[in-house]
């Protein structure tokens, strides 16, 4: 579970599923011990270690060092300089890191592998975020994720100022245009069946459903229940219409999401249109590595 504390400041609580998933990346790099730092660091040296961005960043993964860092040795310390969800200049120290050398060197590659990543992640995110900044939209994450980083990744967009969107399959129902071609020409029909169904599903966060013309909106928008729209690849003059048609509806209206071909270039014309969600694959599955050094 993703926990925001009352200071704002985001925390990540390594749960068993997170330490499994740093028990293997430290198992493929460690194998059967690092023979380089044993042949040529003395045994008992004890050194220190600075993290340090070598450009711009938003900080994600610093709440994994330490935990990372116990995997290899109980004596090695974090002292954090910059937390998760804060934003660092080119040359700003992150954190410092003491203790024994040797275990300290074997930990930098898998170290920088994650902070390296997630923090990529939360880069693009907020840079996402600030082009919607100034309007009733928010940008949300996919289901486009790295497999068995899920969770570490969408908590890396809430450091980024974005939002989550659903976490799986099972917590909460999007019906896409793949289910909508079963449905036969009653669609109104049948999601309301389904709305009914859904409501005696426990642990549903919402039901959302995807639509790729007006006139498939102007169909959902008959039923009561559907809580979010996905736009599929509109362009903003059709998210524009599909705001005020979604507008001109009586009692509880449905939030309105953009998707497809959202890009840095085109968000804020987007967000602009009056959706409330803009939901961007790309912040997960094609954000570059950010260089941060690990330098003793």
């Amino acid at each position: 579970m993703l926990l925001i504390s009352v200071n704002k400041m985001i925390k990540l609580p390594v749960t068993k599923e997170i330490k499994s998933l740093i028990n293997l990346a430290v198992a493929e790099d460690l194998g059967t011990g690092d023979v380089t730092s044993s042949l040529t660091v003395p045994t008992g040296l004890k050194g220190t270690a600075r993290l340090v961005t070598r450009e711009d960043i938003t900080v994600c993964g610093m709440e994994l060092v330490e935990a990372i860092l116990k995997t290899y040795d109980s004596r090695l310390k974090l002292a954090t300089s910059i937390p998760d969800g804060g934003r660092a200049k080119k040359g700003q120290l992150l954190g410092t890191i003491t203790g024994p050398m040797r275990p300290l060197l074997s930990a930098e590659r898998v170290v920088l592998n994650f902070l390296q990543h997630l923090s990529g992640i939360s880069t693009a995110t907020a840079r996402y975020a600030k082009q919607a900044k100034g309007t009733r939209a928010f940008v949300y994450d996919t289901r486009k994720t790295t497999p068995g980083f899920r969770t570490i990744e969408k908590y890396a967009v809430l450091c980024g100022g974005g939002k989550n969107h659903r976490t799986g399959l099972y917590d909460a129902i999007l019906i896409k245009d793949n289910h909508l071609a079963t449905f036969g020409p009653r669609l109104a029909a049948k999601l309301a069946e389904l709305v009914e169904k859904a409501q005696k599903i426990k642990g549903l966060r919402f039901f959302e459903v995807e639509v790729d013309s007006l006139s498939q909106l102007e169909e959902v928008l008959k039923v009561k229940g559907v809580d979010i729209v996905l736009l599929d690849n509109f362009t903003p003059a059709q998210m524009k219409k599909a705001v005020k048609m979604r507008n001109s509806i009586k009692g509880k209206k449905p939030q309105l999401e953009a998707s497809g071909g959202i890009t840095l270039k085109n968000i804020k014309a987007v967000a602009q249109t009056g959706v409330e969600r803009i939901s961007v694959g790309a912040i997960t599955h094609s954000a570059p590595a950010v260089d941060i050094g690990l330098d003793i």
